[in-house]
């Protein structure tokens, strides 16, 4: 046996030990943040009041509106990720649908936003189109939303916020939320025009602040996202993933919000309050639910639901109900779904899983 081959056979079992001290650690940070989320959340809660809230509920109303409006998002996502993956390969709606179903129930179900990559791997298979370039359309559609939604947010913040709720604080949370958009927006500029220079320079600049697994890692995110910028060639398909992107995230995702409002019957004083409540608390939420927690996002959910319906003075009991609504309609939806859909193609949840799960680990090995 050659050294090298010595070599390799011995890592074998390092390795192995490594991925399972990551995954260990990945789902111990998840549910500590989750559980502090929880008792941050609850405290100082009646859950007897929730449960008299919750006992309220118009279901009907909740149902007809925010079902709809996950199982929309969804749809809607896929139709805007069909003009990423165009420029890869030509794709019908319907596996870009099942895999985004399946990708969003892997990530109520696993640590690590697992299911981006659960996603990429079962369109590739059902399609046969490239992995590498279709997870790099996920990394793109990734920074996509992240532009949108805290354009979106830092809009909500200071119109609706400010106009709604007085006084200058929700001014300056969108004025932060303005500057924190700037840099993601230049450096897509950037990757956009001269995407060599570009990496170069964030290369070095990477190799400066990070620790050299750390900066290598992201250095290859970075690549993927530059490549699947091909993806935006041509005015037509930057419209519709622009037009879907503001769709998503101004008008589908905060049904839901305000769906939880009218069916636990909460007066917030006048239709301008009540649909800021509905856009602050998409805001807070979406911000909470990017910290790792446990699958499904609950407690980061719950948390900043709770603490943006506090803002407009909902009591906290009646905050906490609403969370439990919205989150629990999105959770089952969103997973009933993709297991609805699993039976329709050759690329099944077991094998996509373990497929993420080898990805991931292997990339972290060449780190």
């Amino acid at each position: 046996m050659t050294a090298p081959a010595r070599d390799e056979a011995a890592s074998t079992p390092q390795h192995a030990r490594a991925r399972r001290s990551r995954r260990a650690l990945m789902w111990a940070v998840g549910l500590f943040v989750t559980g502090l989320c929880l008792w941050l959340a609850l405290r100082d809660v009646p859950l007897g009041e929730v449960g008299e809230v919750l006992a309220r509920t118009n279901w009907p109303v909740l149902v007809a509106l925010a079902v709809p409006a996950q199982i929309g998002a969804i749809v809607l996502r896929a139709r805007r990720w069909r003009h990423l993956t165009d420029v890869i390969q030509e794709i019908p709606v319907f596996p870009l649908v099942r895999a985004t179903s399946i990708g969003f129930m892997a990530n109520n179900l696993l640590p690590g936003r697992a299911g981006e990559v659960v996603r990429a791997w079962v369109l590739s298979r059902e399609t046969g189109a490239s992995g590498a370039g279709i997870l790099g359309t996920v990394v793109l559609e990734r920074i996509i939303d992240s532009i949108t939604f805290l354009a979106l947010a830092s809009v909500v913040l200071w119109v609706g916020g400010t106009r709604a709720l007085g006084g200058g604080m929700m001014a300056g949370a969108a004025a932060s939320l303005l500057i924190a958009l700037i840099l993601p927006v230049a450096i897509l500029v950037w990757l956009r025009v001269a995407p060599e220079r570009a990496l170069g320079f964030l290369h070095r600049a990477l190799t400066l602040v990070l620790p050299d697994r750390l900066s290598e890692r992201v250095e290859g995110l970075l690549q993927r996202f530059a490549a699947g910028l091909g993806s935006l060639r041509g005015g037509k398909h930057l419209f519709w993933v622009m037009f879907d992107s503001v769709l998503l995230w101004a008008v589908v995702s905060v049904v839901p919000f305000y769906a939880g409002v009218v069916a636990l019957g909460i007066d917030l004083g006048s239709p301008l309050r009540t649909l800021a409540a509905g856009y602050v608390t998409l805001a807070a939420v979406g911000l909470a639910v990017a910290l790792p927690a446990a699958p499904g996002f609950f407690g980061t959910f719950h948390l900043a639901c709770k603490e943006a319906l506090g803002v407009f003075g909902v009591p906290d009991s009646t905050a906490f109900a609403m969370a439990v609504l919205v989150h629990g309609t999105f959770w089952v939806t969103v997973t009933g779904l993709g297991l609805a859909l699993l039976p329709f193609g050759r690329a099944g949840l077991r094998a996509g899983l373990e497929a993420a799960a080898s990805d991931q680990d292997d990339e972290q090995d060449r780190r």
